[in-house]
Protein backbone atom coordinates (compact mmCIF):
# COMPACT_ATOMS: atom_id res chain seq x y z
CA UNK A 1 0.00 0.00 0.00
CA UNK A 2 1.20 3.49 -0.89
CA UNK A 3 0.10 6.07 1.67
CA UNK A 4 1.75 9.05 -0.04
CA UNK A 5 0.64 9.13 -3.66
CA UNK A 6 1.98 11.15 -6.58
CA UNK A 7 -0.96 12.08 -8.83
CA UNK A 8 -0.22 12.82 -12.49
CA UNK A 9 -2.82 14.42 -14.73
CA UNK A 10 -2.33 13.75 -18.47
CA UNK A 11 -4.28 16.76 -19.67
CA UNK A 12 -4.33 16.12 -23.42
CA UNK A 13 -2.89 13.43 -25.66
CA UNK A 14 -2.26 13.22 -29.38
CA UNK A 15 -5.18 10.94 -30.19
CA UNK A 16 -8.32 11.78 -32.13
CA UNK A 17 -10.39 12.79 -29.08
CA UNK A 18 -11.11 16.46 -29.69
CA UNK A 19 -14.33 15.66 -31.55
CA UNK A 20 -15.55 13.41 -28.75
CA UNK A 21 -15.39 15.91 -25.90
CA UNK A 22 -15.42 19.71 -25.74
CA UNK A 23 -13.22 19.51 -22.65
CA UNK A 24 -10.11 18.23 -24.45
CA UNK A 25 -7.76 21.23 -24.68
CA UNK A 26 -6.23 22.09 -28.06
CA UNK A 27 -4.51 25.48 -27.97
CA UNK A 28 -1.42 26.18 -25.85
CA UNK A 29 -3.48 28.60 -23.77
CA UNK A 30 -6.12 25.96 -23.04
CA UNK A 31 -3.59 23.18 -22.37
CA UNK A 32 -1.76 25.41 -19.88
CA UNK A 33 -5.07 26.37 -18.26
CA UNK A 34 -5.95 22.69 -17.84
CA UNK A 35 -2.58 22.00 -16.22
CA UNK A 36 -3.17 24.84 -13.76
CA UNK A 37 -6.70 23.63 -13.00
CA UNK A 38 -5.38 20.09 -12.43
CA UNK A 39 -2.84 21.50 -9.98
CA UNK A 40 -5.54 23.40 -8.12
CA UNK A 41 -7.55 20.17 -7.92
CA UNK A 42 -4.60 18.48 -6.22
CA UNK A 43 -2.43 16.97 -8.98
CA UNK A 44 1.30 16.75 -8.31
CA UNK A 45 2.37 16.47 -11.97
CA UNK A 46 0.92 17.68 -15.28
CA UNK A 47 1.84 15.56 -18.32
CA UNK A 48 1.01 16.96 -21.71
CA UNK A 49 1.30 16.73 -25.44
CA UNK A 50 0.55 19.66 -27.72
CA UNK A 51 -1.84 19.93 -30.65
CA UNK A 52 -1.98 21.91 -33.85
CA UNK A 53 -4.32 24.80 -32.92
CA UNK A 54 -5.85 24.76 -36.42
CA UNK A 55 -6.55 21.03 -36.81
CA UNK A 56 -6.53 19.70 -33.25
CA UNK A 57 -4.19 16.90 -34.29
CA UNK A 58 -1.16 15.94 -32.23
CA UNK A 59 1.94 18.02 -32.92
CA UNK A 60 5.62 18.02 -31.98
CA UNK A 61 6.23 21.71 -32.74
CA UNK A 62 8.75 22.95 -30.13
CA UNK A 63 7.20 26.43 -30.22
CA UNK A 64 3.89 25.04 -29.02
CA UNK A 65 5.57 23.21 -26.15
CA UNK A 66 7.47 26.34 -25.23
CA UNK A 67 4.29 28.39 -25.12
CA UNK A 68 2.51 25.90 -22.87
CA UNK A 69 5.47 25.59 -20.50
CA UNK A 70 5.92 29.37 -20.30
CA UNK A 71 2.23 29.87 -19.58
CA UNK A 72 2.25 27.28 -16.79
CA UNK A 73 5.42 28.67 -15.22
CA UNK A 74 4.19 32.26 -15.51
CA UNK A 75 0.88 31.35 -13.83
CA UNK A 76 2.53 31.15 -10.41
CA UNK A 77 0.92 27.76 -9.82
CA UNK A 78 3.27 25.06 -8.56
CA UNK A 79 3.06 21.87 -10.64
CA UNK A 80 5.72 19.43 -11.83
CA UNK A 81 5.90 19.60 -15.64
CA UNK A 82 6.16 16.33 -17.55
CA UNK A 83 6.47 16.63 -21.34
CA UNK A 84 5.86 13.83 -23.78
CA UNK A 85 8.84 12.76 -25.86
CA UNK A 86 6.87 10.11 -27.72
CA UNK A 87 6.16 11.96 -30.94
CA UNK A 88 8.13 11.21 -34.09
CA UNK A 89 8.12 7.42 -34.05
CA UNK A 90 5.07 6.58 -36.14
CA UNK A 91 5.46 4.34 -39.19
CA UNK A 92 2.69 3.37 -41.61
CA UNK A 93 3.62 1.45 -44.77
CA UNK A 94 2.53 2.87 -48.11
CA UNK A 95 -0.43 1.14 -49.76
CA UNK A 96 0.91 -1.33 -52.28
CA UNK A 97 4.54 -0.91 -51.22
CA UNK A 98 5.33 -2.06 -47.70
CA UNK A 99 8.96 -0.97 -48.01
CA UNK A 100 8.05 2.73 -48.17
CA UNK A 101 6.44 5.10 -45.64
CA UNK A 102 2.82 5.95 -46.25
CA UNK A 103 0.32 8.56 -45.01
CA UNK A 104 0.55 9.02 -41.27
CA UNK A 105 4.27 8.23 -41.05
CA UNK A 106 6.23 10.65 -38.87
CA UNK A 107 9.66 9.21 -38.19
CA UNK A 108 12.55 11.26 -36.79
CA UNK A 109 15.74 10.58 -34.82
CA UNK A 110 16.35 10.77 -31.06
CA UNK A 111 17.82 14.27 -30.93
CA UNK A 112 14.88 15.77 -32.79
CA UNK A 113 12.41 13.83 -30.63
CA UNK A 114 13.90 15.65 -27.66
CA UNK A 115 14.36 19.11 -29.17
CA UNK A 116 11.48 20.60 -27.16
CA UNK A 117 12.75 18.94 -23.98
CA UNK A 118 16.18 20.50 -24.45
CA UNK A 119 14.53 23.89 -25.01
CA UNK A 120 12.06 23.76 -22.11
CA UNK A 121 14.01 21.61 -19.59
CA UNK A 122 10.99 20.22 -17.74
CA UNK A 123 11.53 18.18 -14.59
CA UNK A 124 10.25 15.01 -16.33
CA UNK A 125 9.80 13.77 -19.88
CA UNK A 126 8.36 10.47 -21.04
CA UNK A 127 10.53 7.79 -22.64
CA UNK A 128 8.55 5.06 -24.43
CA UNK A 129 10.76 2.02 -23.89
CA UNK A 130 10.14 -0.03 -27.02
CA UNK A 131 8.34 -0.59 -30.29
CA UNK A 132 4.61 -1.36 -30.23
CA UNK A 133 1.60 -2.00 -32.47
CA UNK A 134 -0.88 0.81 -31.86
CA UNK A 135 -4.46 -0.09 -32.73
CA UNK A 136 -5.78 -2.29 -35.52
CA UNK A 137 -4.39 -0.50 -38.56
CA UNK A 138 -0.86 -0.75 -40.02
CA UNK A 139 0.66 1.95 -37.79
CA UNK A 140 3.44 0.98 -35.42
CA UNK A 141 5.40 3.07 -32.95
CA UNK A 142 9.14 2.56 -33.41
CA UNK A 143 11.62 3.13 -30.61
CA UNK A 144 14.77 1.06 -31.13
CA UNK A 145 17.54 0.33 -28.57
CA UNK A 146 20.00 2.85 -30.13
CA UNK A 147 17.30 5.53 -30.19
CA UNK A 148 16.40 4.88 -26.55
CA UNK A 149 20.01 4.79 -25.37
CA UNK A 150 20.66 8.15 -27.03
CA UNK A 151 17.52 9.71 -25.55
CA UNK A 152 18.33 8.35 -22.09
CA UNK A 153 21.87 9.75 -22.27
CA UNK A 154 20.63 13.19 -23.32
CA UNK A 155 17.99 13.46 -20.60
CA UNK A 156 20.56 12.41 -17.98
CA UNK A 157 22.96 15.08 -19.27
CA UNK A 158 20.24 17.75 -18.98
CA UNK A 159 19.02 16.66 -15.54
CA UNK A 160 15.54 15.74 -16.83
CA UNK A 161 14.03 12.64 -15.21
CA UNK A 162 12.85 10.15 -17.87
CA UNK A 163 9.49 8.60 -17.06
CA UNK A 164 10.10 5.08 -18.39
CA UNK A 165 6.81 4.26 -20.10
CA UNK A 166 6.46 0.51 -20.46
CA UNK A 167 3.66 -1.19 -22.39
CA UNK A 168 4.75 -4.81 -21.90
CA UNK A 169 7.34 -6.90 -20.06
CA UNK A 170 9.94 -6.63 -22.81
CA UNK A 171 9.96 -2.87 -22.33
CA UNK A 172 10.73 -3.33 -18.63
CA UNK A 173 13.54 -5.71 -19.55
CA UNK A 174 15.18 -3.14 -21.83
CA UNK A 175 14.61 -0.25 -19.41
CA UNK A 176 16.32 -2.31 -16.72
CA UNK A 177 19.23 -2.85 -19.11
CA UNK A 178 19.60 0.91 -19.60
CA UNK A 179 19.61 1.33 -15.81
CA UNK A 180 22.35 -1.31 -15.53
CA UNK A 181 24.36 0.57 -18.16
CA UNK A 182 24.20 3.76 -16.11
CA UNK A 183 22.03 5.64 -18.62
CA UNK A 184 19.23 6.34 -16.11
CA UNK A 185 19.88 8.30 -12.92
CA UNK A 186 18.69 6.89 -9.60
CA UNK A 187 15.98 6.45 -8.61
CA UNK A 188 14.42 5.22 -11.88
CA UNK A 189 10.79 6.17 -12.50
CA UNK A 190 8.41 3.84 -14.36
CA UNK A 191 4.91 4.27 -15.79
CA UNK A 192 3.03 0.99 -16.35
CA UNK A 193 0.81 1.76 -19.35
CA UNK A 194 -2.18 -0.59 -19.42
CA UNK A 195 -5.01 -1.09 -21.89
CA UNK A 196 -3.40 0.41 -25.00
CA UNK A 197 -4.05 -1.83 -28.02
CA UNK A 198 -1.89 -3.88 -28.35
CA UNK A 199 0.16 -3.57 -25.23
CA UNK A 200 -0.42 -5.07 -21.81
CA UNK A 201 -4.05 -5.56 -20.77
CA UNK A 202 -5.53 -3.48 -17.97
CA UNK A 203 -6.04 -6.03 -15.20
CA UNK A 204 -4.82 -6.35 -11.63
CA UNK A 205 -2.93 -9.52 -12.55
CA UNK A 206 -1.09 -7.75 -15.38
CA UNK A 207 -0.23 -4.78 -13.19
CA UNK A 208 1.17 -7.05 -10.50
CA UNK A 209 3.22 -9.06 -13.02
CA UNK A 210 4.77 -5.87 -14.42
CA UNK A 211 5.32 -4.37 -10.97
CA UNK A 212 7.08 -7.54 -9.85
CA UNK A 213 9.55 -7.24 -12.76
CA UNK A 214 10.64 -3.69 -11.89
CA UNK A 215 14.21 -3.23 -10.67
CA UNK A 216 14.81 -2.74 -6.96
CA UNK A 217 14.43 0.82 -5.78
CA UNK A 218 12.31 2.01 -8.71
CA UNK A 219 9.34 4.28 -8.19
CA UNK A 220 6.33 3.49 -10.33
CA UNK A 221 2.89 4.60 -11.35
CA UNK A 222 0.25 3.03 -13.53
CA UNK A 223 -2.84 3.95 -15.49
CA UNK A 224 -5.75 2.32 -17.26
CA UNK A 225 -7.80 3.79 -20.06
CA UNK A 226 -11.49 4.58 -20.49
CA UNK A 227 -13.75 3.03 -17.81
CA UNK A 228 -10.76 1.24 -16.23
CA UNK A 229 -8.97 4.47 -15.31
CA UNK A 230 -10.21 4.61 -11.71
CA UNK A 231 -10.08 0.85 -10.98
CA UNK A 232 -6.47 0.71 -12.15
CA UNK A 233 -5.63 3.78 -10.06
CA UNK A 234 -7.02 2.10 -6.95
CA UNK A 235 -5.10 -1.08 -7.75
CA UNK A 236 -1.86 0.87 -8.18
CA UNK A 237 -2.23 2.55 -4.78
CA UNK A 238 -3.03 -0.79 -3.13
CA UNK A 239 0.12 -2.30 -4.66
CA UNK A 240 2.38 0.55 -3.60
CA UNK A 241 2.36 2.67 -6.76
CA UNK A 242 1.42 6.15 -7.88
CA UNK A 243 -1.39 7.07 -10.29
CA UNK A 244 -2.18 8.87 -13.52
CA UNK A 245 -5.55 10.15 -14.67
CA UNK A 246 -6.64 12.73 -17.24
CA UNK A 247 -8.31 13.28 -20.59
CA UNK A 248 -5.44 11.72 -22.52
CA UNK A 249 -6.59 8.34 -21.25
CA UNK A 250 -10.30 8.71 -20.43
CA UNK A 251 -13.01 11.21 -21.34
CA UNK A 252 -15.71 10.24 -18.83
CA UNK A 253 -16.38 10.90 -15.16
CA UNK A 254 -19.31 8.50 -15.02
CA UNK A 255 -21.19 6.52 -17.63
CA UNK A 256 -22.36 9.04 -20.24
CA UNK A 257 -20.95 12.01 -18.28
CA UNK A 258 -18.02 13.81 -19.89
CA UNK A 259 -15.25 14.79 -17.49
CA UNK A 260 -12.85 17.66 -17.12
CA UNK A 261 -9.27 17.07 -16.07
CA UNK A 262 -9.88 18.70 -12.71
CA UNK A 263 -12.87 16.45 -12.06
CA UNK A 264 -10.81 13.34 -12.78
CA UNK A 265 -8.12 14.55 -10.39
CA UNK A 266 -10.70 15.24 -7.70
CA UNK A 267 -12.26 11.81 -8.24
CA UNK A 268 -8.99 9.90 -7.91
CA UNK A 269 -7.92 11.89 -4.85
CA UNK A 270 -11.26 10.99 -3.26
CA UNK A 271 -10.48 7.32 -3.90
CA UNK A 272 -6.94 7.73 -2.53
CA UNK A 273 -8.21 9.39 0.65
CA UNK A 274 -10.89 6.75 1.19
CA UNK A 275 -8.12 4.18 1.03
CA UNK A 276 -6.41 5.95 3.94
CA UNK A 277 -3.72 7.63 1.85
CA UNK A 278 -3.11 11.17 0.64
CA UNK A 279 -2.00 12.92 -2.53
CA UNK A 280 1.39 14.63 -2.41
CA UNK A 281 2.00 18.27 -3.19
CA UNK A 282 4.24 19.05 -6.18
CA UNK A 283 7.23 19.75 -3.88
CA UNK A 284 6.66 16.52 -1.99
CA UNK A 285 6.54 14.70 -5.32
CA UNK A 286 9.88 16.25 -6.33
CA UNK A 287 11.41 15.03 -3.10
CA UNK A 288 9.96 11.53 -3.40
CA UNK A 289 10.93 11.05 -7.06
CA UNK A 290 14.36 12.66 -6.84
CA UNK A 291 13.58 15.40 -9.35
CA UNK A 292 15.55 18.52 -10.09
CA UNK A 293 14.27 21.05 -7.58
CA UNK A 294 13.87 18.50 -4.79
CA UNK A 295 14.75 19.76 -1.30
CA UNK A 296 18.48 19.42 -0.77
CA UNK A 297 19.23 19.05 -4.49
CA UNK A 298 21.88 21.16 -6.14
Amino acid sequence: MNYEVVVTCAVTGAGDTTGRSPHVPVTPKDIAKEAVEAAKAGASIAHFHVRDPETGKGSRDPKLFREVVDRVRDSGTDIVINLTAGMGGDWTPAPGDWSMPGPGTDMIGPDERLSHVKDCLPEICSLDCGTLNFGNDDTIYISTPPILRRMAALTKEWGVKPELEVFELGHIRFASQMIAEGLIADPPMFQLCLGIPWGADQTVDTMKAMKDHLPSGASWASFGISRMQMPMAAAAVAMGGNVRVGLEDNLFLDRGVLATNAQLVERVIGIIERMGARALTPQEARNKLGLRGASGSR
